[in-house]
């Protein structure tokens, strides 16, 4: 059916003559909506060239890497294109083309595992996963967080070169890298002391493989709701994972005031307060 025809009350069109066609519908349908398409192409012949390429070998040895050999299937995974055990019996069938041993393709199977235990865990626990699973180990009381994200980090002049990049990228594209998630959802937390739930709502708005089981638990990890600390990082770390791309180009960096500038333990001593009895 096409964007024009008639359609039945309540549905959507599903059919287009180009991109051009379906951005114009869709901004017709939601003019409040900012943006353009995001880049990564939807359906069936996009996934199976995805699924084909991935590597598993180089996964596991780059995968914390921003330009590391990422698969990027879970987009076409949050929407049922891809199913985990298609995408594990790829790996199987990359195994024995390969000839290289099980362990080369471990770090692979091993984050669908993860994809499939937080499925399980939602449906168990439904709309529990918005809640704190147990307590925060921060220091701080649920009532020192706010509510809403403050505005410079949605409109990207937080002044911090790599956390204005992910956001751009996230708004853009509708896709982050796991590690840029993992800081991005630590500065929101700790650094700026906003709760979770406003971040895990934040990224379901704009991921394209949002998914709330995945995202919830993930955003509880980094907030120590679901997790034995909280995930802090430093600019080492950032700056080893993410080649120092951001760092190059970002002022706080070359003067001084980075905030993630510090050993693990300034960092501790600077965000959390003391641990709750």
């Amino acid at each position: 059916m096409r964007s024009g025809d008639s359609l039945p009350p309540g549905d959507l069109p599903r059919q287009f003559a180009s991109r051009t066609e379906l951005q114009a519908t869709l901004r017709q349908l939601f003019p409040e909506a900012a943006g353009d398409l995001s880049p990564i192409r939807g359906g069936r012949q996009a996934a199976a060239a995805a699924l084909a390429a991935i590597d598993p070998g180089a996964y596991g040895r780059s995968r914390n890497h921003l330009d590391g050999a990422v698969t990027r299937l879970s987009p076409w995974i949050r929407h049922g294109v891809l199913s985990l055990v298609e995408v594990r019996e790829e790996v199987f069938a990359w195994l024995e083309r390969s000839g290289q041993p099980p362990q080369a393709a471990a770090k692979l199977i091993n984050e669908l595992g993860w994809r499939d235990y937080w499925q399980r865990l939602w449906r168990q626990l439904g709309d529990g996963i918005w809640r704190d699973r147990e307590p925060l180990k921060t220091g701080h009381a649920p009532e020192h967080y706010a509510n809403a994200l403050p505005a410079d980090l949605l409109e990207a002049r937080t002044g911090l070169a790599c956390m204005d990049g992910f956001v751009q990228e996230l708004h853009t594209t509708g896709w982050l890298h796991n590690h840029a998630r993992m800081w991005l959802a630590s500065y929101v937390v700790h650094w700026r002391r906003v709760r979770w739930q406003a971040g895990a709502r934040w990224f379901l708005q704009h991921l394209l493989d949002g998914d709330p089981a995945s995202n919830n638990l993930s955003w509880q990890w980094v907030a120590s709701s679901f997790s034995s600390k909280p995930y802090l990082f430093n600019r080492d770390n950032l700056e080893r994972f993410s080649s120092g791309r951001y760092c190059r180009v970002c002022r706080a960096a070359t003067d001084g005031t980075c905030p993630f500038d510090a050993s693990y333990e300034q960092l501790q001593a600077a965000l959390l307060g003391a641990p709750s009895c």
